[in-house]
């Protein structure tokens, strides 16, 4: 099936799937077709297998997990601010209003220590994330302020979390992913980490 190069006579590292073949694709391999219609799985679905595996790994920790969504989504636009991510920071910045989260935290994240909006939990899932982010892992400090919030198993699920959306920014910024149409960059003001400058 015919595949949609966004740029020029290079087009992208690798080109976007038509969304027709990507729809075909994605049933071929159980990724909904809501998945196969963004972006970055009209790139992932060149290895349909891969896709399906990530798409499990998404579909639990976003649809089927126990850690409280606006801490799920405070710790995924942190990651996507600290990596530069713009395709993490936006997509999920809609996801984080579509749940009712509030925008004034949700802009906090890029200084959280700053932020007096946060409390104890907040800060210390931020902290997880930062040190991750920064040495790969979670400080014994940091792990114990959060198992003052979380239970075992919803530890493993922020370490999940972090390691996840980690992996997506890194994957977004090698697969050269651009946003989906529509998607204005770094709501709410377009300002990304970069120096504050609007990108």
């Amino acid at each position: 099936m015919q595949q949609v190069s966004e740029r020029g006579a290079g087009g992208r590292r690798i080109p976007m799937l038509d969304v027709d073949d990507a729809r075909a694709r994605a049933l071929d391999a159980g990724v909904p077709e809501g998945m196969a219609d963004l972006n970055v799985f009209r790139i992932l679905l060149h290895d349909p297998p891969t896709a399906a595996a990530l798409n499990g790994l998404l579909h639990r920790l976003l649809w089927k997990g126990s850690l409280d969504q606006r801490l799920r989504e405070l710790v995924i636009l942190r990651i996507g601010w600290v990596s530069g991510a713009v395709y993490e920071w936006t997509q999920h910045w809609h996801v984080a209003i579509a749940l009712g989260i509030d925008e004034a935290d949700l802009v906090a994240v890029r200084d959280w220590e700053a932020y007096e909006g946060f409390g104890p939990v907040e800060r210390a899932i931020l902290a997880a994330t930062d040190e991750t982010l920064e040495r790969g892992a979670i400080g014994d400090a940091t792990w114990a302020a959060c198992a003052e919030h979380l239970d075992e198993a919803l530890l493993i699920e922020l370490v999940a979390a972090i390691g996840n959306w980690g992996m997506f920014a890194r994957m977004l910024a090698s697969l050269d992913v651009p946003l989906d149409d529509g998607m204005e960059p770094w709501p709410p003001d377009g300002c990304g980490p970069e120096k504050g400058e609007r990108t």
